[in-house]
């Protein structure tokens, strides 16, 4: 078993309706992928995407509001409002980007600590998108304890400092696509030294398909060609790795263990 721990469903140009989905998730399954996460980046956009995968009970959901998106407004008890659906396991994706949106930096702040302090009262992990911001991102996880509730940083591309201080505050380290590029040298250093109990896999769908999928609209199907890089990347069997990055997400997500019983 396999699961996408971070992608975006409804942002897929493949999939622009829940019939045209279903192809898309049959891939997925074919390639052993059993559970996905369908991560929220826009509260204006939360419940078109609850609905467009609503027919699916293997997909889990998040509220949160994405560092790139802050200029459109966050409403703290929409998010807080929408986290009450049974399938919204996390908060996010939340964060710091300070690459692509420099000048909003002191917006992203203010809408990443709200988000922090949502997480801890709703007692839900958080999802964290971080670029060019390592030492503000973990000083603020600490600032609004998030130790407490834990989370992930995913579509990691930071270095060993990073994700070492992360893993120190009961973090995971989640590797997309970009680990199978061929300038990514210094990330596969990282992820070959992440513990196997913070380890997670995903697609981050529709973006950063990986080798051999480069140019191609990125689809959940292809965790699998992730984990079985990260596999030998670690020298470690495929099915192991398999399985306890499964056993991550659902010791992460306990509120998506709980949905299935687990």
């Amino acid at each position: 078993m396999l699961i996408d721990s971070h992608c975006h469903l409804d942002r897929l140009k493949a999939a622009p309706d829940t019939a045209s989905l279903h192809a898309i998730m049959d891939n997925a399954k074919a390639q052993g992928v059993d559970y996905l996460l369908c991560v929220n980046v826009r509260q204006q956009g939360f419940e078109a995407m609850r609905d467009k995968v609503a027919a699916f009970n293997n997909v889990f959901l998040s509220s949160g509001v994405h560092p790139l998106d802050v200029q459109e407004g966050l409403n703290i008890e929409d998010i807080k409002r929408f986290a009450t659906d049974p399938r919204v396991v996390a908060i996010g994706e939340t964060g710091l980007d300070y690459f692509y949106s420099n000048d909003t930096k002191s917006l992203q702040q203010q809408c990443f600590e709200q988000q922090i302090a949502l997480a801890v009262e709703v007692n839900k992990p958080l999802i964290v998108h971080t670029r060019d911001a390592r030492e503000d991102t973990i000083n603020m996880l600490k600032a609004g304890n998030a130790d407490k509730v834990g989370g992930v940083l995913h579509c990691f591309t930071e270095n060993w400092e990073m994700a070492k201080a992360a893993i120190d505050l009961g973090f995971y380290i989640s590797v997309s696509g970009i680990v199978t590029f061929k300038n990514a040298g210094e990330l596969r250093s990282v992820i070959r030294q992440v513990p196997k109990d913070r380890l997670l896999v995903e697609t981050d769908s529709p973006y950063l398909a990986p080798v051999p999928h480069r140019g191609q609209e990125n689809q959940p199907a292809y965790v699998r060609d992730v984990a079985e890089f990260v596999a030998e990347l670690r020298g470690e069997k495929f099915d192991e790795l398999a399985q306890y990055t499964t056993d991550n997400f659902f010791n992460l997500f306990k509120d998506a263990a709980k949905l299935i019983g687990r």
